[in-house]
């Protein structure tokens, strides 16, 4: 498939400000989900320098219960133009927001687009918990009576399969799971700086469901995230660097949601279809990427995703995702420099965005030298996964 100009986001829009509340345990906020959104969005129109006032289109994902006139009533918008949301795949969605806020700015639909997620578990209850006890139907039919109740059951089994497979061993996993923590020490946002995690820690931490140990799993997290999507034009007379976007794309395979485990490829991260257009319509090659911000429900999915984002292969996948080469300090693959999902917080994957603008922007507390490249993702395993890059002025060549 061939892009035209027309028909491409390369460099035509950027992000200009981001905004994050606190960072807190889940359940343990003492501002509800709503008011976290609105802060993370007025945080975000802060760092960007611009007036609330002209925000104009809203973008979330994964059945955000923060609707946009809602948020457009307490923010004191003029005007609505454009409300959106990505359907299913829980953090799937995160890269999604920003394609959809770029799409509509391009199309002419809005000016100003927020993309933002919010979570407040007190309020709400864990996002997390498995399915219970009550009467099930449907795909559920088929998994919960036999145990499989949980997310992590769900994508531990393909993460068994595609060890199996292809002969992918855990220490790459454990690298990840590293990587993530080291880099969370130097970030005062992250939930856990101030703990550390070594091999010996790793490899005794109790199973949750094999193959993954609890430094595996992700955490979850009270809090709100918003970015600020406009025209590369005007982005250039605002404060900030802007971080250009390059390209994203959402990603389902044939029968990527079909029920029971029945999907026709059983052992992916479901970034294949995005693949073989992203890198077309941003410009770049894996070869160009200077930072990845990939996306961790567990870490088993993170070494698929970054296969099929080319960064690595299954043959030398151990041999490239080791904890030297995953640090900011000086690895070759540096890998979620804020902490992610497993280490900063599980802000359902839109922190992970925000921290591939503060590379392009060269404001991350890891920072990596000369970043004109950032890739993330969102959303392994899931029914429809998603991919944005960003770059800087330079990165368009």
């Amino acid at each position: 498939m061939i892009m035209s100009d027309d028909y491409n986001l390369r460099g035509k829009t950027a992000v200009v400000g981001v905004g994050e509340t606190t960072y807190y345990k889940h359940g343990q906020s003492s501002d509800p989900e709503f008011v976290l959104v609105l802060k993370a969005i007025l945080a975000a129109c802060e760092d960007a320098g611009i007036n609330p006032k002209e925000i104009d289109g809203f973008c979330s994902y994964s059945n955000d219960r923060n609707d946009p006139p809602r948020l457009a009533n307490a923010l004191g918008l003029p005007e609505l133009r454009y409300s959106n949301m990505q359907w299913t795949s829980g953090g799937g969605g995160a890269a999604a927001a920003v394609q959809n806020a770029a799409g509509a700015i391009t199309a002419g639909s809005a000016d100003v687009v927020v993309a933002y997620r919010g979570l407040a578990q007190g309020q709400f209850g864990r996002f997390g918990r498995s399915g219970g006890s009550r009467p099930v139907s449907g795909g559920a039919a088929y998994t919960l009576p036999y145990g499989m109740m949980s997310a992590a059951q769900m994508y531990a089994m393909r993460t068994t399969r595609f060890m199996h497979e292809h002969g992918v061993g855990r220490n790459a996993m454990r690298s990840i799971a590293m990587a993530c923590y080291h880099h969370a020490q130097n970030n005062p946002r992250a939930v856990m700086n101030g703990r550390t995690l070594d091999e010996e820690t790793y490899d005794a931490s109790r199973w949750i469901t094999e193959p993954y140990r609890l430094f595996d799993c992700c955490l979850e997290n009270d809090g709100a995230a918003a970015m600020i999507i406009t025209r590369s034009d005007r982005a250039m007379d605002l404060p900030k660097v802007p971080a250009l976007v390059l390209g994203a794309q959402q990603s389902g395979g044939h029968r990527s949601g079909a029920t029971a485990e029945n999907a026709t490829d059983y052992v992916t991260s479901s970034f294949k279809p995005a693949a073989k257009y992203l890198y077309e319509q941003a410009g770049v090659t894996p070869q160009d990427i200077d930072v990845v911000q990939s996306y961790e429900n567990f870490t088993g999915g993170v070494v698929m995703s970054l296969i099929e984002h080319g960064l690595c292969t299954y043959e030398n996948a151990d041999e490239v995702l080791t904890f030297e080469n995953l640090r900011a300090d000086g690895g070759n693959l540096p890998l979620n420099t804020s902490g992610g999902n497993l280490a900063e917080c599980y802000m359902h994957g839109l922190g992970l965005q925000v921290e591939a603008v503060r590379q392009v922007r060269g404001e991350s507390c890891n920072q990596v030298p000369d970043v004109k490249v950032a890739l993330a993702n969102a959303g392994p395993m899931v029914a429809v996964a998603s991919t944005a890059i960003y770059g800087t002025q330079e990165a368009l060549g």
